[in-house]
Order: C-alpha cells, then sequence, then structure tokens
C-alpha cells in the first residue's frame, strides 16, 4: 500500500526513511514555533550538560580521526582503488578541488576569515598573553588553523573514505548503514539500518541548517551595511526563501550542470576577492604572514590537537571548538557521500591526502591574508575591527567592517555577498542531492520533486532555527547543534573499525580489492 502511494505521487525512494525524516522535521519544526521556551531550555539544557562533561570525547575523537586516516593512507591499504580495477577520477583535479571545496566549507570561510581571527586576536584563548600584541596574533593564528585545517577536513574525510568504499568497492546502497555492514551483515536492511540512516538524514539537515543559518546572517549583515535592510529575523528569513529559491533551481539541474557549474564560479570568485586583498593591501607583508603561518600551524597542531582547558577551565572550548567539532560531523554524511561520489577511481592514499591536503593548504592561505590583515588594520591602520565585531559582538558583520578599509568598498562588499549567496546555495543542492540519495540508497538522482522537497526542508529548518527561537540566531544555532552532534561522533570510531575490518576481509580473499599499480 505505502509503495502504491509512493508512486502514484511520484516518489522513487525508501517510505520509511523519507516519511520518518520528513515527519521527524515536522515535529521539530511544530514544536519549536509552538513551545519557543521549552525548546530553548531543552537544548540549553543538554548542550551544557555536553560541554562540561564530554568536550573531551569531541577533541580527542577528531584528532583519533586524523591520526588513523593518515596511518591508513600509509599503510599497503593506501593502494586500493575505490572503484574497479581500470576505474579512473571522473573529475580533474582543479575541478575536484573546486566542488568538494564549495560544498565543504566556501561559506564557513567567508563567515569566519575576518571574524575569527580577530576575536582571538582581541581575547586570547588560553589568556596568558597581553591582547592585541604579537603574541596574540600569534595565537590567534594557530588557533583559527586548527579549526579550519586538517581537523575539519578529517571531519569529512572519514565518512567519505568509507562510503566511497562501501559504494564503489562492495557495491553496497548509497546509505549510511552500508558503512556498518561489517558489524550488522543484512541487517543494514532491517531496523538497525533504518534507525542509522534516519538519525544521518536529521543530522545532515541540521547540520547544513546551521550552515545556511550562518550564511543568511552574513548577507544580512551586507545587506544591511550595503542598502541599510535592517539585520532582523523578518529579514532573515525573507533571504532564507530567496537563496533556497535559487538552490531548487540548480539541484533541480543536477550535480553536473548545477552543483559543478555553480562550484567553479564560486571558487574563481572567492580567489579574486583573495587577490584583491592581496594586490590593494599590503602584499609583501602578506606574502611574509602567510609562510609564517605555516609554522605557526605546524608548531600549534600537536598541542592543541589534545589541548582540554584542563588547568584554565574558561569554558572557551565549549563555545569555539566543540562548537565546531560537532557542527562539522552533523553534516558530514552529506559532504562525505559528496566527496565520495566526486572521487571515485582514486586510490584510499590519493583521496586521503587530497581531502586533507589540498583544501587545508587553501585554508592557510586564506586565513593568513584575511587575519593577518584584519591585525595590520587594527595595529598599524585605522583601527575599528575589535570595536565592531568583539566589543559590539557584530561577528556576521566582520568581513563587511574589514571591507570599509580597502578601495571599492560598496562593489566589493556586493561581490562579497553573492559569494556568500552562491556558497550558501551550493551547500545547500548538494545536500538537497545526498539527502535524496540517502533516503532511496541509489547514486542516481531521484525525481525532481524529491530534492526539491529536501531544498525546500533545509531551508525551512534554517529559518526555525534563526527565527522560532527566543535567543540571538548564534546562540540557537551553537545550542542544537552541540545536541545533535554527539551521536555522530560516536558513529564515526565505529566508521573506522568497519572500515579496518572491511579492508582486512578484503585483501584475505582470493580475489581482493584492485590495488593501483
Amino acid at each position: 500500500m505505502v509503495q502504491k502511494l509512493i508512486r502514484r505521487i511520484g516518489l522513487d525512494t525508501n517510505p520509511l526513511i523519507f516519511f520518518v525524516s520528513a515527519g521527524l522535521t515536522v515535529v521539530f519544526v511544530v514544536a519549536s514555533i509552538a513551545f519557543t521556551d521549552a525548546i530553548d531550555a531543552l537544548f540549553g539544557g543538554v548542550s551544557a550538560w555536553i560541554l562540561s562533561k564530554l568536550g573531551w570525547f569531541y577533541i580527542l575523537g577528531v584528532t583519533t580521526f586524523l591520526i588513523f586516516l593518515i596511518g591508513l593512507a600509509l599503510t599497503r591499504y593506501g593502494r586500493v582503488r575505490l572503484g574497479g580495477k581500470d576505474e579512473r577520477p571522473e573529475y580533474g583535479t582543479l575541478t575536484w578541488f573546486a566542488m568538494l571545496f564549495a560544498a565543504g566549507i566556501g561559506t564557513i570561510l567567508m563567515f569566519w576569515g575576518v571574524a575569527e581571527p580577530i576575536s582571538h586576536f582581541a581575547e586570547p584563548p588560553q589568556g596568558n598573553v597581553k591582547p592585541q600584541s604579537v603574541a596574540a596574533a600569534e595565537q590567534a593564528m594557530g588557533y583559527t588553523l586548527y579549526h579550519f585545517g586538517l581537523h575539519t577536513w578529517t571531519i569529512f574525510c572519514l565518512p567519505a573514505l568509507a562510503f566511497a568504499y562501501f559504494i564503489y568497492k562492495r557495491g553496497l546502497p548509497v546509505r549510511v548503514s552500508s558503512i556498518f555492514h561489517p558489524f550488522l551483515g543484512d541487517r543494514i536492511n532491517g531496523p538497525i539500518g533504518r534507525a542509522i540512516d534516519i538519525t544521518a538524514v536529521m543530522g545532515t539537515l541540521f547540520g547544513v541548517a546551521v550552515s545556511l543559518g550562518l550564511g543568511t546572517l552574513q548577507i544580512n549583515s551586507g545587506l544591511s551595511a550595503l542598502f541599510g535592510v535592517p539585520e532582523s529575523k523578518t529579514a532573515q528569513v525573507v533571504i532564507i526563501a530567496v537563496i533556497t529559491l535559487i538552490a531548487v533551481t540548480s539541484v533541480s539541474l543536477g550535480l553536473d550542470k548545477g552543483v559543478r557549474r555553480l562550484s567553479n564560479i564560486n571558487i574563481v570568485m572567492a580567489v579574486a576577492l583573495l587577490l584583491f586583498i592581496i594586490v590593494t593591501g599590503a602584499p609583501l607583508y602578506l606574502v611574509r604572514g602567510t609562510i609564517e603561518s605555516v609554522g605557526i600551524y605546524a608548531s600549534w597542531l600537536i598541542p592543541l590537537s589534545f589541548w582540554n582547558d584542563t588547568f584554565g577551565h574558561s569554558g572557551w572550548q565549549g563555545d569555539w571548538t566543540v562548537f565546531y567539532w560537532a557542527w562539522t560531523i552533523t553534516w558530514s554524511p552529506f559532504v562525505g557521500i559528496f566527496i565520495a561520489r566526486i572521487s571515485k577511481g582514486r586510490t584510499i592514499r590519493q583521496f586521503v591526502f587530497g581531502v586533507l591536503g589540498l583544501p587545508t593548504a587553501f585554508t592557510i592561505v586564506w586565513f593568513s591574508v584575511f587575519g593577518l590583515s584584519a591585525f595590520n588594520i587594527q595595529m598599524d591602520g585605522q583601527g575599528g575591527l575589535v570595536r565592531a565585531v568583539v566589543d559590539q559582538q557584530d561577528i556576521p558583520g566582520a568581513l563587511f567592517a574589514f571591507l570599509e578599509n580597502y578601495p571599492l568598498t560598496t562593489l566589493v562588499s556586493g561581490f562579497a555577498v553573492v559569494i556568500v549567496a552562491i556558497f550558501f546555495t551550493t551547500s545547500s543542492d548538494s545536500a538537497s542531492l545526498v539527502v535524496d540519495m540517502l533516503c532511496s540508497g541509489s547514486e542516481t538522482a531521484g525525481p525532481v520533486r524529491q530534492r526539491v522537497f529536501w531544498a525546500v526542508t533545509e531551508g525551512v529548518v534554517a529559518a526555525t532555527l534563526l527565527a522560532a527561537t527566543g535567543q540571538s540566531g548564534l546562540d540557537a544555532l551553537t545550542e542544537v547543534i552541540i545536541v545533535v552532534g554527539l551521536p555522530f561522533f560516536v558513529i564515526g570510531f565505529l566508521m573506522m573499525v568497519a572500515l579496518v575490518r572491511a579492508l582486512s576481509s578484503d585483501c584475505r580473499r582470493p580475489r581482493s580489492p584492485e590495488v593501483a599499480p
């Protein structure tokens, strides 16, 4: 009867995963609107408990994932090809990088490129150096690159590798439950498997919604600076609605026509903005500083990978690092499947070092240029960034306050708004394609109406998180994502075990996985 209904309304998906996920989303939206204070209290209380009791688990988890991935790539398993023996990558390296960058953290870099370095510069995380000093600048760059470098891409890389292996090597459905085949066997098609898939769909929706929410806050701030648009919940809902309409158009075109074109356009625009800051700013200072930032990142990487604020117990880590890790891991199934889809044909070694290395290198350059330029403005220029971003707590407006110190301010600020909007769109339409895959279990794009449904749903959840709350948008996004992220860390540890079991088992068989020559 259910299958007949599915066919009648023109869907091609697993009805249990689709309707339960959709139903839970509706329940959340309705409850958030009808019981705002209760929902705020629930997520606030649970997130506070997690931060005080389990923050260390988030820190340890991501570092463990990173060590595991590098170790695996360096073993003999690193030569295993993610696909058939003669499989070769479908996309060239530059296009591949543009797509995974745009779908991964493009929006994040635009939002935090100025905001995070200047925040830590004004208020050093460890509190052991003078604010707005050279030492504070070094500490700010160390923490910023830790947050957006190897560790962030580790969170994407682990599930992406697991998806690629079990989908393209073992021929299992495009679902998170497929990763647990070494544990569950054919039971991945039963209740346990479906529960895993529904959890993944919900996590993806919330993770993407947080990214869309941050993008909306930044676009609203940019429009306010350019055209006097009020920074309000009403304006933010309207922005989400408009961008969702654009995403619906893109997702209807599919991966190659929609996401690929937008990704290539976006990376070119982002690089153009980067070059503008370099050329019109202090080129020599930025070249020297970027080189120095590599050394700063290298020297801070290992200590911060295990730092848990044990002695200071300031709560800083929960507000920043734990939030980042929880947020990133909730939408790692979406980014993971997307990266797996565009990475078929690469070896595990190529995959791991490509996914970790290429975006991290670009991230170092991006934050060095924007972060060091912000420091230079504050220390040797007109100043005012600390007052605007930290004292007035206008993190979404950080980029636009920064651009006021450069020529063609209005034009460049408008250009930046467009970049954020396109990053917003690529995140939404990529997620819609992936959520549709998670529900159907097929790599083939489902009916347009399914993808449109998920694109609209992501917009509705983002609007709910921003508007149907008694808190500021950023606080609401932070609390919800810390709670939602916890089960995904547990799943991450299970992914590592599943991969090792599968590789070990397959390589013992007479017909072992093909390896690259």
